[in-house]
């Protein structure tokens, strides 16, 4: 089984998984393409945008974020799932206001921060401009962004773009609301003009300060918010003369307060993340059953994240068995199974499986998550008394 928490950020749901206490920055717990798409199916699995990992970190942060869409791509980044990761972990750890956190993304070093009043804070870096950093064959314009027109579904609109880590198209428009979001969205988002795809935001300025978009996100279509979305439509809107620095952007989950500090140059992103609820995937989700996994190869799929094998059990200071990364060759297959350095390890997940029923199992990661929750509302209490 596999322990999850749901958080959503603005209607923008994730699954998130623990795996700090992983024996290695590579490990993905067993997560193909497949088993995301299974998790994140809204009425055959457990419902989500997408999933994200707190992983061990790889370049001197924190910890690692990987996230994945629902349709099992991996992208750079995703405002709202940072926000909800922080949430997340501020949850779990019992962190109180002002906690930030140095977070590694493929999109760079992010650091949320939490709020006072339980919303969080992103600095969320500098936003990319230059074509090739997005990337986009659309050229330099002169509002100092990538600018031109797009003819898609026998439409042609004027447009900017910009990236944050993650590209995103931005289209500014007299009422949102009237737009046509399944058929734009989805022909913009692979337009040739972005070899890497993109993300795209329809926008309508009710003010300089006030703003509201509608989101298609890359490998998840229509969504309820954007956070990396909201910052690049706040810079196209910005240098289009249609935004102050600092504005309100409605989305349909709600609002998002986006600040473009003019000295450092970052964004930062404040808005909410909530705790849904927490649970278990049981191994019919999977297709397979508890007495599958008795001889599997795979326990950190088939076990609460809670009580996978520790690094100390997987490699032995100063020994050859050290330089083995056990995490991962315990889901691609042992390469040397006569000396195993993970074998006791693996002996005692065998051993809980083979005497413990799935309902103890069920019982042992609920117990878990009971105290996780009893911490988290007690926390929460005394935040707002």
């Amino acid at each position: 089984m596999l322990q999850f928490s749901k958080y959503q950020g603005l209607g923008n749901d994730f699954l998130m998984l623990d795996a700090r206490g992983a024996g290695s920055s590579d490990s993905d717990l067993g997560l193909t393409p497949e088993r995301i798409q299974r998790l994140c199916a809204r009425r055959f699995g457990v419902g989500g945008d997408g999933v994200i990992l707190a992983l061990p970190p790889r370049e001197g942060g924190e910890l690692r974020m990987r996230i994945f869409n629902a349709d099992g791509s991996e992208p750079e980044m995703c405002g709202n799932g940072i926000r909800c990761l922080a949430r997340f972990l501020a949850d779990s750890d019992g962190d109180a206001p002002g906690r930030q956190w140095q977070i590694e993304t493929l999109a760079g070093r992010i650091v949320p921060e939490l709020c006072a009043d339980g919303t969080i804070r992103v600095d969320m870096g500098a936003p990319f401009l230059e074509p090739a950093a997005i990337p986009t064959t659309l050229a330099l314009g002169d509002a100092g962004i990538a600018q031109g027109s797009l003819e898609v579904a026998g439409e042609t609109f004027a447009v900017g773009a910009a990236g944050m880590g993650n590209p995103h198209v931005v289209i500014p428009v007299d009422d949102v609301a009237a737009v046509d979001l399944e058929r734009y969205g989805a022909a913009l988002e692979v337009h040739p003009a972005f070899p890497a795809r993109t993300n795209v935001h329809f926008v309508q300025a009710l003010s300089p300060t006030h703003l509201v978009m509608r989101v298609w996100e890359r490998g998840a279509g229509p969504t309820l918010a954007c956070g990396t979305g909201a910052c690049a439509t706040l810079v196209v809107a910005h240098r289009l003369g249609l935004a102050e620095r600092c504005a309100r952007l409605d989305l349909p989950g709600g609002p998002l307060e986006i600040a473009w500090d003019e000295t450092s140059g970052h964004l930062f992103m404040t808005g909410p993340a909530v705790a849904v609820f927490d649970g278990v995937v049981t191994p019919e989700l999977w297709g397979e059953s508890a007495a599958d996994l008795e001889g599997s190869d795979e326990p950190a799929t088939g076990l609460p994240v809670n009580v996978q094998q520790p690094a100390k059990d997987i490699a032995i200071a100063g020994s050859a068995e050290a330089e083995i990364d056990c995490a991962t060759v315990c889901i691609n297959g042992c390469l040397r199974p006569d000396a195993c350095p993970s074998a006791e390890a693996r002996a005692r997940v065998a051993a809980l499986l083979s005497s413990s029923s799935l309902d103890d199992l069920v019982a042992l990661a609920t117990s878990s998550l009971e105290s996780r929750t009893r911490a988290r509302v007690e926390r929460d209490s005394g935040l707002f008394s």
